[in-house]
C-alpha cells in the first residue's frame, strides 16, 4: 500500500467561495477547486457566512467560524470530503432553522 508523502506542507494563500465551489490558491502556485457539495455546511451557508473565513497559521487550514467548519489543506489535496456524519450535519442544520 502506498501512502501520500508531502515534501512540503501545502499552505493556502488565498480563498474564494462561490455558490458552487471552494477555490484555494496554494503557496506553491497551484490552484484547487472543489465543489461545495464536498462540504455540506458551506453548501447550506449564506453568502456572508461563506465569505467569513480565516486562514489558520501560515495557511495550513481554512476556518469558517460562523459554520464551525475547518478545512485542512492536506486533506483538501488528498481529496477528502467533509468527514461529518449525516446525523451531526442534520443536527447542525436543524439548529440553524430553529434560530
Amino acid at each position: 500500500m502506498n501512502t501520500l508523502t508531502l515534501e512540503i506542507e501545502p499552505l493556502a494563500t488565498q480563498v474564494k467561495v462561490t455558490e458552487d465551489e471552494l477555490i484555494v490558491d496554494l503557496s506553491d502556485g497551484r490552484r484547487m477547486s472543489v465543489p461545495l457539495a464536498w462540504y455540506p455546511r458551506l453548501l447550506n451557508a449564506t453568502p456572508s457566512e461563506r465569505q467569513h473565513f480565516e486562514l489558520l497559521g501560515d495557511g495550513y487550514a481554512i476556518e469558517f467560524p460562523d459554520l464551525d467548519e475547518h478545512i485542512g489543506m492536506e486533506g483538501l489535496l488528498a481529496g477528502r470530503h467533509s468527514g461529518e456524519s449525516k446525523q451531526s450535519f442534520e443536527k447542525w442544520l436543524k439548529a440553524r432553522k430553529d434560530k
